[in-house]
Formats: C-alpha cells, sequence, structure tokens
C-alpha cells in the first residue's frame, strides 16, 4: 500500500532539516547520502524511501530554497508600478532576503552555494526563471522608452553585469555590508538613466526611496 503523500512529503521536509545540520557543519562537497542517514537515525535504504539519490535530494533542497525568491519575484512582476521601481523591487526585495539569510546562518548560506556549484543544472533552471521574469520587467520599461536602440536581450545584458553583487548570492557573502539597498538604488537609477545605443533618453523620474 502506498504511503500518503502527506507522510512522504513530511519525511523528506525531515531529511532536508537534517541535511542542513549536516551541511552546515561539514560543508556540502563531501556531504553523502550516507552521512544523511547516520545524522538521522536511520538506514540508508530508508533514506532513499524518500529521495532516490544525492541528486533528487539536492533537487529537493535547491526548491526550498528558491521558493520565497521566486514568490517574491512573482510579486514584483504583478506589481502596477512605474518600471524604475518596479526593476529595484525586483531585486531590493531578495535583497533584503538573501542578506537575512546570511546574517542568520552564514555557514549554511556557504554551504547551499557549494551545493548549488555542484548541481549547477538544477540551479540554472532558477536562474533562467529569474531572467524571464526580469525581462518581462524590462520589456515595460523599453515599451516606456527606457534603453532606446536596445533590444530586451541586450539591456538585459547590461543591467545583469551591473547588479551582481547584489543577486549573486557568492558574491553576496563578500560583498554584504557594501551591497545594500542604497548603493542599489544608486545603480537602478544609473541604469535607467545612462543605458541607452549612442542615442538621447527622454528625461524620466528618478527613483526616490525616501518618497
Amino acid at each position: 500500500m502506498a504511503r500518503p503523500q502527506t507522510d512522504i512529503e513530511a519525511g523528506r521536509n525531515a531529511l532536508i532539516e537534517v541535511a542542513d545540520r549536516v551541511i552546515r557543519d561539514r560543508g556540502a562537497v563531501d556531504f553523502t547520502i550516507a552521512d544523511l542517514a547516520k545524522e538521522a537515525g536511520m538506514s540508508q535504504s530508508n533514506v532513499y524511501r524518500f529521495f532516490e539519490n544525492k541528486d533528487a535530494l539536492a533537487e529537493a533542497m535547491a526548491g526550498r530554497w528558491f521558493a520565497e525568491l521566486m514568490d517574491t519575484m512573482e510579486e514584483v512582476v504583478a506589481l502596477d508600478l512605474e518600471p524604475r521601481a518596479k526593476l529595484y523591487e525586483f531585486f531590493a526585495r531578495r535583497l533584503a532576503l538573501k542578506r537575512t539569510r546570511f546574517a542568520e546562518d552564514p555557514a549554511l548560506f556557504a554551504s547551499y552555494m557549494e551545493l548549488g556549484d555542484q548541481h549547477f543544472e538544477v540551479v540554472r533552471g532558477y536562474v533562467d526563471l529569474a531572467d524571464h521574469y526580469m525581462a518581462m520587467i524590462v520589456s515595460e520599461a523599453v515599451e516606456a522608452g527606457y534603453f532606446p536602440g536596445l533590444s530586451i536581450d541586450q539591456a538585459m545584458t547590461v543591467i545583469n553585469i551591473m547588479v551582481q553583487p547584489f543577486c549573486n548570492p557568492q558574491l553576496l557573502m563578500y560583498w554584504t555590508h557594501a551591497a545594500d539597498q542604497g548603493r542599489l538604488e544608486i545603480v537602478i537609477n544609473a541604469i535607467f538613466d545612462g543605458v541607452r545605443a549612442n542615442q538621447a533618453i527622454t528625461e524620466k523620474p528618478r527613483l526616490s526611496i525616501a518618497e
């Protein structure tokens, strides 16, 4: 008889909590299913009832790690904001979440970055989805007259380069004191005021968090 789905999900979530403890203490590089089983007080065969292999476990861990970030991006895309403000919120809300996670548990944060490096194909799917959401905002900006002479893809390439310290978690670990919302505001204003293809840009209102 198949185990109820709720029991399966509860077991998976419990094992992910254990996995968090293991990689926090030992790092993700040498983390094995045997380590997880020992820490969870169960046999390896029992662990495999919930995750068929380490890749499946890593995918589940990534899914939980990115869930709130994905929800945040979806919420921002749906906001009725001017494109400059919307792009700021797109990065600022995720930046706040990542800074909080790093401050609460730097070791676990760093271990998740190691895990992401080991399973980059899983992470790539979430990165591509983030780019999809950003493209929706950049498309609104282009329609509003920003980034004249540039395609959406060209504008996104420039934006991604300029915001790396605020969205790349690997860089954020080293820039955590400098990569804050105030400096992000400066960068977003610089992007909207300066990103163009050798054409004059129509004057647009600058973003001001203080207002």
